[in-house]
């Protein structure tokens, strides 16, 4: 029986394994006090000095380049990564940089270098040849006492020009009369920002949980014939093979560390990726083609699952890393022997990993986010290897590897045939294709529930499956949970209004987004602006204040916000009859038309493209409010009065309310003083 909780329990971590998530776009600090300057200095006929100088305004600082501990948390470090040929240029050392300002940070809690006012930088480099490039591309973030501003970049262009480094020429975009005025369309003349706090802070999933539910994962990846005939085999040997018991159970004990390690380096590299382009993880969420390359990839592991083959990785690794643990013996030796387990149970592990990737990816967390899910999973798998050294006489309580193994392979197959068309849905949303719509959605999805039931039942097999004899209890009570799953989505086929299917909001597309005709494109029925001057221009005609919903096509949270919150009977008819709507897709994909498309500059002087309507939504919210993370939610007057502190995620229908309440009395005594 407790096979059977594990399986049902993983079936619904892994599907709000942060798919729990704020939908990010592409950052515009548009609200960023510093410039910066890049020169050259000659030191010798080959040796140059490239400087580069930030000027910070007062209040704010730069941070240090210096790197924080793994336990400490902080603003991100500021990042110099030069990009040349080595046949041109020879970089000398590290960018240097004054001592700066070290001083206890009370918000963060740990020792932090910083710099005010102005600072340069120097990096040194010998020039090697003729002709050639340098480019330079600088990632910062600007901070002060009381929050920093979203990470931006910097870029210049260097070359060399007869055996001399000189700043490049760049051939800046050329602002037009245009660009200046659908800039300044876009800017809000806000009154009362004094008297409600506009929250520019992002809200982030606890990594704890997604520490937890890497960890479920592993558990899961345990009972899978890949590792669970590993673990008795394993204790055995060590606590046998060694000369002394206590030797056998230090081994033993290091094998599950050096298990938990090599999880946890797995996500080294994206932390690399993440520190050279910050907005290539937080991309995933509602990137059209990274959706899609995730949906071939879930169906392939599903299939893997099912038996029509493996995916594995080379076996000349695992023999040879087998060999090596056999030859050196010793620490190093369990060390060898960890990796390959990793690398022979991969087939296993690997589509389980594959979820996690996905799941921590398309979250705000990044990287930071893997680390926390991987090292759960790690910690999940080397636990049994530690426990059941300390513990021999477990080893007895154990269930015999059989066909039950291969019976939880393809349940998890199953759902991860499942999860492959949430990023289809993904993507099929943010392009509006209307290839996904709703009903299309729930139906395929109880479709393979169905499959699902039937293969328990015993009316389906795969491959790998043996002969099936009897149906077990574990079996069965698994069958008739998917069963009751399946009947619940049922009335998501309909039109009617048990079609908000609650415990699945955020995962199948909106409600308005279906096969049958709605008579609004909101969120459950509701009328809804999507574009802000015609919401205004409504807001002012009715004479009612403006609940603004900074929303995403890919983003969960914005659909539990709608079908959790916003169907509860009171918010819903606040909303309805007291407020004007309006909702801002921040990655709606769709092109605008030629002559709403412009160039938007920036304080900092670099130029931004708006070309979609996503584009030109994102920008008026990071530009207006100083924020980039949806859903978030604006309460304002006809008049641009800000009628309540802003806020973003909030799963309490009665705070909502209460906060929604309290916008509305706002506006009605503000109302009573004008007249």
């Amino acid at each position: 029986m407790i096979k059977s909780y594990l399986i049902i329990l993983f079936s619904l971590v892994i599907t709000t394994q942060s798919w729990a998530q704020f939908g990010f776009t592409e950052q515009d600090n548009s609200v960023n006090p510093s410039s910066w300057q890049a020169s050259v200095e000659k030191k010798s006929d080959s040796i140059f000095t490239v400087l580069i100088k930030a000027q910070v305004d007062k209040g704010w600082h730069l941070p240090s380049q210096t790197e924080l501990k793994e336990d400490e948390n902080g603003p991100i470090p500021t990042e110099f990564n030069f990009k040349y040929v080595t046949e041109v240029l020879e970089k000398i050392g590290r960018t240097k940089e004054p001592d700066g300002i070290t001083k206890f940070d009370e918000i963060f809690k740990t020792d932090l270098t910083y710099f005010e006012n102005q600072v340069t930088f120097e990096q040194d480099f010998r020039v090697k040849t003729k002709q050639g490039s340098l480019d330079l591309e600088i990632l910062f973030m600007i901070c002060n006492d009381e929050m920093c501003l979203p990470q931006d970049q910097k870029r210049f262009n260097f070359e060399v020009d007869n055996f001399n480094l000189v700043v490049a020429e760049t051939k800046a975009i050329e602002i037009q009369s245009k660009d200046k005025t659908l800039t300044e369309a876009l800017k809000l003349d806000l009154k009362g920002e004094s008297e409600f706090q506009i929250n520019s802070k992002e809200e982030q999933d606890s990594n704890f949980t997604i520490f937890l539910l890497g960890f479920v994962g592993g558990l899961i990846a345990l009972l899978t014939p890949c590792v669970f005939p590993m673990i008795p085999l394993t204790v055995s040997f060590f606590t046998k093979g060694a000369r002394t018991k206590k030797l056998g159970l230090i081994n033993a004990i290091m094998y599950g560390v050096f298990i938990f390690l090599i999880y946890l380096l797995l996500s080294v590299p994206f932390h690399l990726l993440d520190s050279v382009n910050p907005e290539i993880l937080n991309s995933i969420s509602t990137n059209p083609t990274l959706n899609i390359i995730f949906f071939v990839i879930f169906i392939v592991f599903a299939f893997s699952f099912f038996g029509y083959y493996e995916i594995t990785l080379p076996n000349s690794w695992s023999s040879r890393l087998d060999q090596k643990a056999t030859s050196v013996g010793g620490i190093i030796g369990i060390f060898f022997m960890a990796i390959t387990l990793a690398l022979v149970s991969f087939s296993c592990t690997g589509p389980i990993l594959g979820s996690l990737l996905g799941g921590s990816l398309t979250a705000d967390g990044g990287a930071t986010m893997l680390t926390f899910g991987m090292g759960g999973f790690g910690l999940a798998l080397a636990l049994p290897f530690a426990l059941f050294a300390l513990f021999p006489n477990w080893l007895n309580s154990l269930p015999k590897s059989g066909g039950w193994l291969n019976t939880v392979k393809v349940v998890l197959g199953f759902l991860e045939l499942g999860l492959a068309f949430k990023f289809l849905s993904n993507a099929d949303l943010v392009e509006h294709w209307g290839i996904l719509k709703r009903e299309i959605f729930i139906g395929i999805w109880i479709l393979i529930g169905l499959a699902m039931s039937l293969y328990l039942f015993g009316k389906i097999r795969f491959p790998h499956d043996s002969p099936l004899q009897k149906l077990s209890k574990g079996r069965i009570f698994v069958g008739v949970v998917t069963l009751a799953f399946v009947v619940y989505l049922i009335p998501g086929l309909t039109n009617s209004s048990n079609a908000n299917l609650k415990f699945l909001s955020g995962f199948p597309p909106p409600l308005f987004y279906s096969i049958y005709n709605k008579e609004t494109e909101g969120p459950l029925g509701l009328k809804a602006y999507k574009d802000f001057d015609k919401g205004l221009v409504a807001a002012k005609s009715q004479n009612k204040p403006i609940l603004l919903d900074f929303t995403g096509w890919a983003c969960v949270n914005c659909r539990k916000m709608e079908e959790q919150v916003w169907s509860v009977p009171e918010v819903f008819e606040i909303i309805k009859n007291d407020y004007i709507l309006i909702s801002l897709y921040v990655d709606d994909k769709a092109k605008l038309n030629e002559e709403n498309r412009f160039n938007y500059e920036r304080t900092n002087g670099s130029v931004k493209k708006i070309r979609t309507v996503g584009d030109k939504w994102a920008t008026f919210q990071t530009l207006n409010f100083r924020n980039n993370s949806q859903p978030y939610y604006v309460l304002l007057s006809p008049e641009l009065e800000i009628l309540n502190e802003t806020i973003g995620y909030e799963p309490s229908s009665k705070s909502y309310f209460a906060w929604l309440k309290a916008g509305l009395e706002n506006f009605e005594n503000k109302k009573g003083k004008t007249e």
